[in-house]
């Protein structure tokens, strides 16, 4: 178990898809959950062999789980990929959502396990102009994309306001409860959304020849799924939402994929859900009220980035603070130590 049960995992891919295989896995744990980022991309680039040669590497696999993360990442990853790679495909042993999926839509070939799944990339903004949670006042509010068109679409469609006037009393009315700015920035977001994936597809479709089946596939996958966290399993993308590059992987290929995902499953806790409180508890069982504790110091492995290269681990190193209260009540407050990259 462990880094030696992964590097045979990655080796045996690599020999059977004739490939150089880098896993770029981030947590997906209940409240521990780590979006991509561009910090990622810096550390993926040197799991790029001959990094400074002029001659490309036939083909490049990327072994891919997220929920999604920061919407500029995909470019910039699958660009650089790319000028490294004759071809370059991504493995989708479990979730690539959101910015995973603009990521996939860049690759050659989505080879994608039966438990794999893609998202629509309608994007979540967030900003300084959106409303407060009204639990918590400290907190913004995320705006979806479909949210707010869905909005529109329920006054014009299913209410059937149709006249310009009633149109722009709805608008308001929306923007009463919504800052005009935030509303704005909901659009550059889809906008930017919509261009990206756009521009991913073209890397390896025509855009004079495929031009409507890049229109119809973008098209598929931010505006006509109506929720964010659809979803989509390897039929649907390849049947009903026009992916041609969704590929079935053969059976010893599957399975292989799906163990190197648990290994990395196994080593970020990703089944169990991260409380505070519990795990807390779970070292002073027999807490006194007005006893304030400090649990000893836990590292959390938050993203792994790995070749038969080397080992890339974003971790965070924290203790649990707490007290139980004269109700009963035991309040727990985490606390960074450490958080960062290392190598394994």
């Amino acid at each position: 178990m462990g880094k030696a049960a992964r590097l045979k995992l990655i080796s045996q891919i690599e020999r059977a898809r004739k490939s150089h295989l880098i896993s770029y896995v981030t947590s997906t744990r209940q409240n521990m959950e780590v979006p991509m980022a561009m910090d990622a991309v810096r550390r993926i680039y040197e799991h790029m062999p001959q990094s400074g040669a002029k001659e490309k590497l036939p083909r490049i696999d990327l072994l891919l789980h997220s929920n999604g993360g920061d919407g500029i990442v995909p470019w910039r990853l699958v660009t650089l990929i790319r000028e490294r790679a004759e071809e370059f495909n991504v493995l989708v042993p479990y979730r690539a959502f959101s910015a995973a999926t603009l990521t996939a839509l860049g690759a050659n070939r989505i080879v994608m396990h039966p438990m794999g799944m893609l998202g629509p990339t309608d994007p979540t903004v967030a900003n300084q102009f959106n409303p407060p949670d009204p639990t918590n006042p400290t907190r913004r509010l995320g705006i979806s994309v479909e949210d707010v068109t869905a909005y529109i679409a329920l006054i014009k469609e299913d209410a059937g306001i149709q006249h310009e006037d009633q149109l722009v009393q709805a608008f308001n009315k929306l923007a009463e409860n919504v800052h005009p700015l935030a509303l704005g920035n909901v659009k550059r977001s889809l906008s930017q959304s919509r261009m990206m994936a756009r521009k991913l597809l073209a890397l390896h479709m025509d855009r004079k020849t495929e031009e409507h089946s890049i229109d119809e596939i973008v098209d598929n996958f931010t505006s006509k799924l109506f929720y964010h966290g659809h979803p989509i399993n390897r039929l649907e993308a390849q049947e009903e939402l026009g992916l041609k590059t969704v590929e079935f992987p053969p059976a010893p290929i599957e399975k292989a994929i799906w163990r190197l995902y648990l290994e990395y499953e196994r080593e970020i806790r990703g089944e169990e859900r991260f409380d505070p409180t519990s795990e807390f508890l779970s070292v002073f069982p027999d807490l006194e009220p007005k006893e304030p504790k400090t649990s000893p110091a836990t590292t959390a492995k938050l993203v792994f980035i790995e070749s038969m290269e080397r080992t890339d681990v974003y971790t965070l190193e924290y203790e649990l603070c707490g007290e139980k209260g004269p109700d009963g009540v035991t309040k727990v407050t985490m606390i960074t130590r450490r958080q960062g990259w290392g190598s394994e």
